[in-house]
């Protein structure tokens, strides 16, 4: 050991203690060598620990917003990066001025011949304070509102990457279906969607004349019945019920992470039945627990042949 210095009289010095030595007897350096090993080992087992603590400490990353977020967040608020930059400028001159009115207050009060000037340097001081919270609070307003938007697209936009099953040999993505079709998605247990399927029978055509297509999605794991009447006089409405409820989703671990993502953001339990539709643009156009509303998908929505054909889709209410 480095540690151990053997003089010319014999007399070891180990860690500032004086013995003497014995060439038979080495118990004692051996003990002193094994203990200074086992500090240093201690020692490097404390750093390796701190290490891992300051790693696992690292604040969270903040949220990052795709490119394409970014841009249709650009073009549905094209102003709102416009305010904030003129918010920033506010701000930054009330604080300069309200800087400059507090100097001349300390001036005006240490001098009893300014006395005159304290109320007007008071007056300006409370416009600037005023003007920077204002201003402020504007900015922070339409600061959090582009956050949240941009998250609400964000959020599109990896629905839009989610894939469906039109037939044995077709996969797509849900993006696919943008000005083509209004999907609505019906997710819940396979009972619900069973349900579901049967309350929209007498809706099949108009839903198919405003470009619905629903996309079931069971929870539970099994697969929704579907029952469909294959008599001759029913042959056409079974055709286009077919039709409405052909889509199937791939990936089911996929769609079950996206929408428990949306139930968490909502504040819904994750083994409530939900529905959700789409526009023909892509967007979330609403959603809600419990079946979907048929009858107001049928009054609401324009059809999507004819002259008014996809021109009221972003105004057809909120459901």
């Amino acid at each position: 050991m480095s540690m151990i210095i053997i003089s010319n009289l014999g007399h070891p010095k180990i860690l500032g203690f004086s013995r003497q030595f014995n060439p038979k007897d080495s118990t004692f350096i051996f003990s002193t060598a094994t203990f200074i090993t086992s500090s240093l080992q201690c020692r490097r087992k404390q750093l390796r620990f701190l290490l891992t603590c300051s790693a696992s400490d690292k604040p969270t990353p903040s949220p990052q917003f795709s490119t394409d977020a970014k841009i249709r967040s650009e073009v549905l608020s094209p102003f709102r990066s416009v305010r904030m930059f003129f918010y920033l400028a506010f701000i930054a001159s009330a604080s300069l001025g309200g800087l400059i009115a507090t100097t001349q207050l300390i001036g005006a009060l240490s001098n009893p011949s300014r006395a005159d000037e304290v109320t007007k340097i008071l007056e300006g001081l409370a416009i600037d304070i005023a003007a920077v919270s204002i201003c402020g609070f504007l900015y922070y307003r339409d600061n959090n509102a582009k956050n949240a938007q941009l998250a609400r697209l964000t959020r599109e936009e990896n629905l839009s990457n989610l894939k469906l099953r039109v037939d044995e040999k077709k996969v797509i993505p849900v993006s696919d279906f943008r000005g083509i079709a209004r999907l609505v998605l019906v997710s819940g247990p396979s009972s619900f969607i069973s349900e579901s399927f049967k309350l929209s029978e007498p809706f099949t055509e108009s839903l198919l004349e405003r470009g619905v297509l629903v996309v079931p999605f069971a929870t539970d794991g099994e697969l929704p019945e579907f029952e469909f009447d294959e008599s001759e006089e029913m042959k056409e409405l079974t055709k286009k019920r077919k039709r409405l409820w052909q889509l199937k989703p791939v990936f089911s671990t996929e769609w079950s992470e996206w929408l428990d993502e949306q139930k968490k953001l909502a504040n819904v339990s994750s083994d409530s039945p939900v529905y959700l539709s789409l526009r023909l643009s892509g967007r979330v156009r609403g959603s809600g627990i419990g079946f979907p509303p048929w009858n107001a998908f049928v009054a609401q929505l324009p059809p999507t042949k004819g002259l008014w054909s996809g021109l009221l889709d972003g105004m057809d209410g909120p459901v």
